[in-house]
């Protein structure tokens, strides 16, 4: 009798760690990847965007300009991590000196991707900077 009480509770433990990584693997989202916009403003602009991940630790790379080469064209970096929900929360800084925050979150094999400037260093960059961008897969 003992040694089935036992053995219940090695398996109901088993289970319950089972579920637990079930549970934190759901919530993990994986992002690595290359995702663009090579139409990105109507057609006028091209977003790129490229992220590495480790754990929950995400390394975000994006740039952005116009096709014909006018205005501000940009090249960011920044660090995030994963939050609730399956969404990515990061901060960056880029090549004009602009700064802020975003959100990264799965459509399907897509991103979608939330910007918002915190640090406005060149003004004629802010048109780059929007939310509901929506990246696709390039690798």
């Amino acid at each position: 009798m003992r040694q089935l009480q036992m053995n219940r509770r090695g398996v109901l433990g088993a289970l319950i760690v089972w579920f637990s990584a079930v549970a934190v693997s759901a919530n993990a989202q994986n992002f690595p990847g290359e995702y663009a916009d090579r139409k990105f403003l109507n057609g006028r602009a091209v977003f790129q965007m490229s992220l590495e991940q480790s754990g929950n630790a995400l390394s975000v790379w994006f740039s952005a300009g116009y096709n014909d080469g006018h205005g501000c064209s940009v090249d960011a970096q920044g660090t995030g991590k994963t939050a609730g929900k399956g969404a990515v929360e990061f901060t960056f800084r880029d090549s004009s000196n602009n700064s802020g925050t975003g959100t990264l979150t799965r459509a399907g094999e897509d991103l979608a991707v939330a910007l918002k400037l915190t640090h406005a260093g060149d003004a004629r960059c802010q048109e780059l900077y929007r939310q509901n961008i929506r990246l696709k897969r390039t690798k």
